[in-house]
């Protein structure tokens, strides 16, 4: 005998989110579907955590990080020339301030070392704090009204720069970000590398914004702002760009001047933190809870809708039954390892693996050709400077489009194997997002070796002198044949010509070798980032592996508890005695009409949150059997697979 469901509360548009999903997660946990509840109840946490993270990236010495303490009002982050961020640091709401390190080792998790509130501008990647173990981040907690609000900031390293390789590594993070932040000052346009690292992070993230820093410093900050809208819509990208001053603000904040405040640029700046981060979070939020009440609907439904179609309609009963039971051998099978969507997703992923990994190399090697082509015609040692910054930024594009190109991969390869649950309805797509890296760890970090110092001038006229003793010496005696002197004209003369010459070899040999100690460095820094970069890529394919078999095994074992419930209705109501039939019948009819309710409920919220979206969800077909419409709980006898 199916539990009674509780009808939930009549769903309407002002009914509170958090009222229908207890009332869900009560009719499912009465119905026995443990595995309903867990998701709901996961639905509801997220709900109830108003937590947005924001990543604040940009190149070095934009002002990121003073940006960040006028955005929160409060001197936290470290502030001077150079370099100040080494290490990823996140900021949240805390009732003390206080500073953790987070710390991990191989073949060992995440372990955190707590650290003094006042050295996070001290750490870095080789703080005695590690003790020899690799600093993941620096994760803070102070009380701050902002981050009392729900918003975690992430102040990131800078990227680009010679030896400072942190645009992939940031670019791991940027899918679990609700928004990301670029910040450019205003002392020139933006760059090239700029523009190709805001075209990554838009294809990871729909929500980001360039900020303008240090607009108060240069007086032609608009014909710059000007400059990078332009570069911005050439680029085909869709983001705002909003000019600040961080310095007004704080002069605002210390002094409670509304005009200083007014100037500083941070109201458009908030503004679009609660238009496009704040509501655009609810929204995402609303949708993933109408897909959870959606599917809870429909699985609740399934039970209910064939016991009452059994105690209906018997004739049609025996029919249902049958296609039940070929339902549920269809669902162990899914269920199963040897399910095709097992062999679908391992083949996928082993040809995913060798895909990007052969696309990694091939990019790399690209990267490393045209250095050396570029070698072949220069004087290394003269540019170096120039070539390390280049190499850097151009691997870390390199790596970006790696990553970019496994997100894209994935989703692809999860909606493979969606096709093989079921003809009809929807099946949801897991959330590749969470499958990427949270937090990155350099895999672009290594730094470019430094060539040998070109000989000193007085070493170059040593090199001379010493090639024209032979021709002067060599002239100067045939000349004493003739009654000359050993210096003569004709003897400098000849010293000159062959010092000049052996001057030309040797700085020629010199050149040779400074061009093949160069393409070693750069081959050398190549291997090194494919090393670090190919062990990471084997480890995010792993996790990709593991969340889809973790997320289509549950859809199978789902499908198959809601057939068996079904199944075990159906017979025991064609088996029961006719008295009491009637009046289960009308309770079952109700319960039907509740979650019919429901299901409609779900579906207006996705209107109203996202007109025209759908639940990301692959219309394909489904293992799960639906004897009645939910949408209309009248018994229709629809059985299929």
């Amino acid at each position: 005998m199916t539990t009674p469901v509780r009808r939930p509360a009549a769903p309407s548009a002002a009914t509170p989110l958090l009222t229908v999903l207890g009332d869900t997660i009560t009719a499912a946990r009465a119905a026995d579907r443990d595995d309903l509840v867990t998701r709901l109840e996961a639905a509801a946490r997220r709900l109830r955590d108003p937590r947005r993270r924001i990543v604040i990236t940009g190149q070095l010495d934009q002002g990121k990080s003073r940006f960040v303490n006028a955005l929160l009002g409060q001197d936290i982050c470290p502030v001077g020339d150079g370099e100040t961020t080494r290490v990823p640091l996140l900021l949240e709401h805390g009732p003390a301030a206080r500073a953790e390190l987070v710390l991990t080792a191989p073949g060992a998790g995440e372990t955190r070392v707590e650290i003094p509130f006042a050295e996070i501008g001290a750490i870095t990647p080789q703080t005695p704090y590690a003790q020899g173990r690799q600093v993941v981040r620096i994760e803070a907690k102070a009380p701050n009204q902002m981050l009392g609000e729900g918003i975690v900031l992430l102040d990131t390293p800078g990227v680009g720069g010679h030896g400072n390789s942190w645009a992939s590594s940031v670019l791991g993070m940027v899918p679990a970000a609700d928004a990301v932040l670029l910040i450019s000052d205003a002392s020139t346009e933006l760059t090239a590398p700029e523009v190709s690292f805001l075209r990554q992070v838009r294809e990871m993230c729909p929500t980001v914004a360039v900020v303008l820093t240090k607009v108060d410093l240069y007086p032609h900050w608009r014909q710059v702002a000007e400059a990078d809208r332009a570069h911005v819509a050439r680029a085909g990208l869709d983001v705002p760009l909003i000019p600040v001053s961080a310095l007004l603000r704080s002069h605002a904040l210390r002094l409670q001047n509304v005009q200083l405040g007014r100037e500083s640029g941070f109201g458009p700046l908030f503004g679009f933190l609660k238009e496009q981060v704040v509501a655009r979070d609810q929204v995402a939020a609303q949708i993933a809870v109408a897909r959870e009440l959606h599917s809870a609907a429909e699985h609740l439904a399934l039970a209910l809708g064939s016991e009452l179609l059994a105690l209906s309609d018997p004739e049609r009963a025996d029919a249902a039954v049958r296609e039940l039971q070929i339902a549920r051998t269809t669902a162990e099978d899914l269920r199963r390892s040897s399910g095709y969507w097992q062999q679908t997703l391992n083949d996928g992923m082993t040809d995913l693996m060798i895909d990007i990994d052969h696309d990694l190399r091939e990019r790399l090697r690209a990267v490393a050709h045209t250095a050396e082509d570029w070698i072949d015609g220069h004087d290394p040692a003269r540019h170096w400077q120039a070539i390390a910054e280049w190499l850097t930024g151009t691997v870390d594009t390199a790596l970006g489009d790696n990553l970019l190109w496994t997100y894209a991969r994935a989703e692809t390869l999860a909606e493979r194997v969606a096709e093989h649950f079921g003809k009809e309805g929807a099946v949801d797509l897991p959330d590749v997002d969470a499958t990427m890296d949270s937090e990155g760890k350099g895999a672009g970090a290594s730094t470019l070796s430094e060539l040998e110092p070109d000989i000193s001038a007085a070493s170059k006229v040593l090199v001379g002198l010493r090639g024209s003793y032979g021709g002067v010496l060599m002239v100067g005696l045939a000349s004493t044949f003739a009654g000359l002197a050993l210096l003569n004209p004709l003897s400098i003369g000849a010293g000159v010509l062959v010092g000049g010459k052996a001057y030309k070899d040797d700085k020629d040999a010199r050149l040779s070798r400074k061009r093949a100690e160069a393409k070693a460095a750069v081959r050398r820094f190549v291997d090194d980032v494919a090393f670090q970069a190919g062990k990471e890529t084997k480890a995010r394919m792993n996790r990709i592996h593991r969340a889809l078999r973790d997320h289509y095994t549950g859809v199978a074992d789902r499908s198959l508890r809601s057939i068996d419930a079904s199944l075990r209705a159906a017979q025991e109501a064609a088996n029961s005695a006719v008295a009491g039939k009637s009046d289960r019948k009308l309770a079952l009819e109700r319960q039907l009409v509740a979650v019919a309710e429901l299901r409609r409920y779900a579906d207006g919220m996705l209107e109203l949150a996202a007109p025209g979206r759908r639940p990301r969800a692959w219309q394909a077909p489904s293992a799960e059997v639906r004897p009645v419409d939910v949408a209309d709980p009248r018994p229709s006898g629809r059985h299929a697979k």
